[in-house]
């Protein structure tokens, strides 16, 4: 759900979502786990009806469990969406169950035992109000694509549709021959049928969130890229765009690359970009990206929304967010990846640019948003934790954790925390945790002021330079108007001249006011916060005008 190199586009595409009704205290029965979905889906042409039919394996964690729910969107009377479902079965056995406010309860003939498994399968038909689009293309052909972010499976899926319920799926498709389908995972049949359907038959033994989770069907140009460490890449793109599609789209596997190399192994079966309906600028759904259509241009220029979707991969499908006001996990992370993956091809210049773009953002965000914390507990709804907080600020608390701890321990922390939580959920909690150990550092201010308080230092100092001491004197003062005291680390550049390389002195501020002495050789030009952008705030330095000496 991103967009483009500069941070700033980046954002303004991203933010084209249309609400959707979603909380964060979903209602579900936590003692019952979902292992694995088998979609069978039936696609049409002469309808926009989908016949369903959902094996769902469940795991019982505790005794005695007599019914369990899903979420799948119901078809109220007279509407022309929803789902309406025609039978409920385990081992072929009809079982009770009930319909509404788009929750399907299932009663179970006898209790549950703890650790035990049964397969439940679920029938059911009707027109998706949302989740699945289907829609003609850019070039008037007709297309399905699943867009399932953040809560939009239940449309046409029934699921535990919440981030925190990751399981294994597979998808069979019937469909029209004239479509090739794509679904999560590895190819494991496609087989024409006698009636002039095919049925496609993708799957993945990797547990993921419904919120990744898709297929999209549609008339494709696949183009095979390469392989990274074992991992195919594949393009699917419109058959009118082929040449620029797969030209914009192999970038994937230099950025692939990149990931692989300095997060740890890519998580799933093959990395497919696909040209597709999604109402995002790209969606991160697990093995097989959707990228808006708009994103063929012919010219690359797609290449930072590339790299961001493709960090999604390790950060928001694999390692997921717990829940969702813990979404910086995933967006903060994926965007601060592209401004890594962009430092690393274009040099640490394309890093400080970025970042001065980003906190350009967040300031402004802040100006109208000055209750909200990176992790807003007051917020129940996706969508709206789904601002700049959770991308640019998100970007920024990795930006600032890796001065104060070093690239060395970062990336150690970034590879365990990767490695520990592969295919599982994290809270913020988690992630602090293995920085630490990495970093032998406690960071618990640090992920207290900048996480779980609203705002960023606003600063306000002056400099004059004393002769007689061969020093310059800074005052510095704290001004946020929340009142809230932040420590950190404070570069101060001194330049003398245009042909002197800037000398950078770091401070420490640990309280609302703060006086320094720095001696010098002679009295600068200029004296700058942060010359080299590794602090989120606002402010500057003012030099007061004669020399204290004289005073």
């Amino acid at each position: 759900m991103k967009m483009n190199n500069s941070l700033l586009v980046l954002f303004a595409a991203i933010l084209l979502h249309t609400p959707v009704s979603a909380t964060d205290d979903y209602q579900r029965n936590w003692n019952v786990d979902v292992m694995h979905y088998r979609f069978h889906l039936e696609l049409r042409d002469d309808t926009d009806s989908i016949d369903g039919e959902t094996d769902i394996t469940v795991r019982f964690v505790t005794d005695g469990i007599s019914e369990f729910s899903l979420d799948l969107i119901g078809r109220d009377p007279g509407a022309e969406t929803g789902m309406e479902i025609s039978d409920v079965s385990h081992n072929g056995e009809p079982v009770r169950f009930s319909h509404a406010e788009d929750r399907i309860t299932i009663s179970m003939a006898s209790p549950s035992s703890v650790e035990e498994r049964r397969i439940f399968t679920v029938s059911y038909k009707g027109i998706p109000a949302d989740g699945l689009i289907i829609a003609e293309n850019m070039f008037g052909d007709r297309t399905f694509f699943g867009d399932n972010w953040p809560n939009r499976a239940r449309h046409w899926l029934p699921t535990v549709d919440h981030v925190s319920d990751k399981a294994t799926v597979e998808w069979i498709v019937i469909a029209p021959s004239h479509y090739q389908v794509v679904g999560t995972g590895r190819l494991i049949e496609r087989t024409s049928l006698s009636t002039g359907y095919q049925q496609t038959h993708w799957g993945s033994s990797i547990p993921i969130p419904p919120k990744v989770m898709v297929i999209g069907a549609a008339r494709f140009a696949v183009q095979y890229v390469g392989t990274v460490s074992s991992v195919p890449v594949q393009s699917w793109v419109y058959p009118q765009n082929r040449d620029e599609g797969f030209y914009d789209y192999a970038i994937a596997e230099k950025v692939l690359r990149f990931f692989d190399g300095h997060i740890g192994p890519f998580p799933y079966e093959k990395l497919a970009n696909v040209q597709s309906k999604t109402r995002y600028g790209g969606m991160e759904n697990a093995s097989n990206i959707f990228y808006s259509e708009r994103s063929v241009s012919g010219n690359r220029a797609s290449e930072g929304l590339i790299a961001h979707e493709v960090a999604h991969q390790w950060f928001g499908n694999s390692v997921t967010e717990k829940d969702w006001h813990h979404i910086w996990l995933s967006e903060g992370f994926a965007t601060y990846f592209t401004q890594l993956y962009n430092e690393f091809t274009q040099g640490h210049d394309a890093i400080e640019n970025g970042m001065r773009g980003a906190r350009n953002t967040i300031i402004a965000f802040y100006a109208q948003n000055s209750e909200l914390a990176l992790i807003a507990e007051q917020l129940s709804d996706p969508n709206r934790m789904l601002n700049r907080n959770a991308y640019q600020k998100g970007a920024w608390v990795l930006h600032m954790l890796r001065r104060q701890i070093g690239d060395e321990a970062f990336w150690a922390g970034i590879r365990e925390y990767y490695r520990q939580y592969r295919d599982t959920n994290a809270l913020t909690e988690d992630f602090q945790r293995i920085m630490e150990k990495a970093s032998t550092q406690n960071l618990q201010q640090f992920f207290q002021q900048w996480a779980y308080v609203p705002g960023h230092p606003i600063l306000e100092g002056t400099w004059r330079y004393d002769t007689n001491a061969g020093q310059i004197n800074i005052t510095i003062h704290q001004t946020q108007p929340s009142g809230n005291t932040f420590m950190f680390p404070l570069d101060i550049g001194i330049s003398v001249s245009a042909e002197v390389p800037t000398r950078v002195e770091t401070l420490q501020m640990s309280s609302a006011v703060e006086t320094f002495t720095i001696p010098v050789d002679s009295e600068p030009n200029t004296v700058t916060l942060d010359p080299d952008t590794w602090l989120l705030f606002e402010g500057e330095l003012s030099q007061q005008q004669g020399d204290v000496s004289q005073r």
